[in-house]
């Protein structure tokens, strides 16, 4: 580490140094030895940014490609910001008093510096475009503040550092991941007795080259599960999806073997998984159900849109049953579906359909802080709050009550976690909530009660 770290400043110094040998010797004599220690030392300073501007960092925890090269342009910044500060020492200190009247060595002097204020931009611009190319946490928002402040001295210098100290805190988060993996390669925590089956919700299908779920899928085969999908149409009906889902149990157990599977559903496939335990006698082949931000007691935005006119509702519907038909699905209903979310249906709905007690029933939920968390969901987000209390932009706490309540995951900071945040939808890492440690431990929970 000492090794590189003194590389590194000398990398990052190059430019000030260069000018500080040159000031220095044409202060001394003018000659041709100058042009020659010029071009030398520039040589010298370009191969070193050749590597700084391209090669990722070195890093003995398998953190990835994309997390190196991010970390790598956060130190491009800070030496293109400490190169900047040497040159300015230089400047003021050498460059000020030297007479620049027909000396010998004055071009020398000028293309040089010419040379190392091009080296500091070139070092920050490529420190920029990669944290711009490889961060997560950044978002659109903030990278648009980046591109719009950067000609505005000061205000660029600070938009820069928060950038960097994001940056720095989505790397370390990305290597204490990779640690954790280290430390469990060989300990399967989340290998269940029973074979996962992971249930969308409304609007989504289980494609082959967009997942749901995110990286929760992949992380928790990392770790052991058998990880397997409902396959359940977007635009169903409870009913209808149920055998889907009643179909795909079957499945999964011709598959692997196991006589049961454990369900994970999150939104309206709680609903869907309900139907098919208890209407289609799914229960023996159920070892636990747990739904993630599941309307159990219906969604008050829901009541809100079926007060439309009946005319309206019915064409936008049609034109969501049209579109999905394209995308697969066979009985698109987009009217029946999003009406079972009513408060009034909902109800109905859980006194027809009463939980099978050889199955284990648990639920989670997440909520946003304000309206600004999710740009989508805060007219929702708005609708919800004043009636029932805290909701993740769709369905409020008490609504995704059911079975063993488990508690309601937000984090730190006053951003939140929304609906889509709970399933890795935008594939980000919130401060404060790890959604994919999240399922591994949720799953970890099932394997520890013998399911």
């Amino acid at each position: 580490m000492k090794k590189w770290l003194t590389r590194f400043w000398l990398m990052v110094s190059l430019p000030g140094v260069l000018n500080l040998i040159l000031c220095l010797d044409q202060m001394k004599s003018h000659g041709i030895g100058n042009v020659l220690l010029s071009a030398l030392l520039s040589v010298v300073l370009v191969g070193n940014y050749v590597g700084l501007l391209f090669l990722p960092v070195r890093d003995r925890i398998r953190t990835g490609l994309r997390a190196r090269m991010m970390i790598g342009g956060r130190r491009l910044i800070y030496g293109g910001l400490y190169a900047m500060a040497v040159q300015v020492f230089v400047f003021v200190r050498f460059y000020m008093g030297y007479s620049w009247t027909c000396a010998p060595g004055t071009a020398v002097l000028i293309g040089n510096a010419v040379l190392s204020c091009a080296g500091c931009f070139l070092l920050l611009a490529a420190g920029v475009l990669r944290i711009i190319s490889t961060s997560k946490r950044l978002g659109i928002v903030r990278r648009l503040m980046m591109l719009l402040t950067m000609w505005i001295p000061a205000v660029n210098l600070l938009v820069l550092l928060y950038a960097c100290r994001l940056v720095g805190e989505e790397y370390d988060h990305e290597r204490e991941k990779a640690t954790l993996r280290e430390l469990r390669v060989d300990s399967e925590i989340c290998r269940t007795r029973y074979p996962l089956l992971l249930v969308h919700g409304i609007g989504f299908r289980d494609l082959r080259y967009f997942n749901y779920w995110g990286r929760i899928p992949r992380e928790l085969k990392r770790n052991g599960a058998s990880v397997h999908y409902g396959n359940q149409e977007a635009l169903g009906t409870i009913v209808y999806n149920a055998e889907d889902i009643r179909k795909r149990i079957f499945q999964v157990m011709k598959g692997t073997g196991c006589e049961k599977v454990n369900i994970i559903a999150h939104s309206k496939g709680g609903l869907d998984a309900r139907y098919a335990i208890s209407k289609l006698q799914m229960g023996p082949y159920v070892a636990s159900l747990t739904t993630m931000n599941t309307p159990h007691r219906g969604c008050r935005f829901v009541d809100y849109a079926c007060r439309l006119p009946d005319g309206l509702y019915r064409f936008v519907a049609s034109c969501f049953d049209r579109t999905f038909r394209k995308l697969g699905d066979q009985n698109p209903d987009f009217y029946t579906a999003t009406h079972q979310f009513s408060t009034a249906e909902s109800e109905q709905f859980n006194q027809q359909v009463i939980d099978v007690p050889e199955v284990y029933y648990q639920s989670y939920t997440s909520c946003m802080r304000w309206p600004w968390s999710h740009l989508l969901l805060s007219i929702p987000y708005c609708m919800i709050r004043p009636l029932e209390g805290d909701n993740d932009g769709l369905v409020s706490v008490e609504s995704a009550k059911w079975g063993e309540f488990q508690g309601v995951f937000s984090n730190a900071r006053t951003r939140g976690i929304s609906h889509g945040d709970i399933i890795d939808l935008k594939r980000e890492d919130y401060q404060g909530f790890d959604v994919v440690e999240t399922y591994v431990q949720i799953v970890s929970k099932l394997k520890e009660k013998g399911f």
